[in-house]
């Protein structure tokens, strides 16, 4: 944001405030935009972040207010149109899991394959909004241990060794049991979105200013950005949009009435 108000020459209020306009321009268009969808398969995942400070640094009282410390954003991904359905700021337990399975549900049209990770939140969370209205299964990753010394293992998991599938709910096909495509989307977030870079001081210092942030990433790279699979946007292969975006659509939500 610094760079922007250096290169552009104006304040960095300037900058914050458009950010904010912007970031709470694009919500309400995802929240009224993105609904009706025909999926047939989702899967879910989470990707950790943290606000403010590191968890081990936030002060003992305010460990416990949201924005403080760790944040994790649950996504819910279209597999097919690669469309972000529904996406969710908070914790990591089973209360902010049931709102946002409760809010992809409100988006979906149909009966879908859904798959998670083995995260013990989705199953209460899945059972409650979808009861038996969806064929769920879970994806158990099987991790060897990490190599002895190495710098590595800061950041990374042991080598995945194996993969379990347990169908938890309906009927899922087995061949596309996968977060696969979830989970290379969380790396597109972390590429993408500057707050999730590691070692950098580029991290949100406020919550609200990290949630504009993913909205307004998440509506370019729906509407916006041609994926490279596709070959359209990911809101054209789902049905949400007729014609490609560009960043003049998204400032155009800007405006009063639209």
């Amino acid at each position: 944001m610094r760079s922007i108000s250096r290169v552009v020459g104006v304040s960095i209020n300037t900058v914050t405030k458009l950010l904010v306009d912007a970031g709470e321009a694009c919500a309400r268009h995802h929240d009224k935009t993105v609904r009706g969808l025909q999926s047939q398969r989702v899967q879910c995942d989470e990707i950790w972040s943290f606000c403010y400070s590191k968890q081990k640094n936030t002060p003992d009282e305010l460990k416990n207010e949201i924005g403080r410390g760790d944040v994790w954003t649950w996504t819910a991904l279209d597999s097919v149109s690669k469309v972000i359905v529904s996406y969710l700021v908070g914790g990591r337990d089973a209360d902010w899991a049931l709102a946002f399975m409760d809010d992809l549900r409100s988006r979906l049209a149909n009966r879908v394959q859904l798959t998670t990770d083995a995260h013990k939140a989705y199953l209460v969370a899945v059972e409650e909004a979808f009861g038996a209205d969806t064929d769920y299964a879970q994806l158990v990753k099987l991790y060897g241990k990490p190599p002895a010394n190495s710098p590595e293992t800061r950041y990374s998991p042991g080598v995945c060794i194996g993969t379990r599938k347990h169908a938890i709910e309906g009927n899922p096909d087995p061949r596309h049991v996968s977060t696969s495509h979830v989970e290379r989307q969380n790396l597109n977030i972390r590429m993408g979105v500057r707050r999730f870079s590691r070692l950098t001081n580029g991290f949100s210092k406020k919550i609200e200013n990290h949630c504009h942030a993913l909205a307004l990433y998440f509506t370019f790279y729906n509407f916006v950005r041609i994926h490279t699979t596709l070959r359209t946007s990911p809101a054209m292969a789902a049905g949400l949009e007729t014609r490609l975006w560009e960043m003049e659509d998204i400032i155009a939500l800007l405006e009063p009435n639209r």
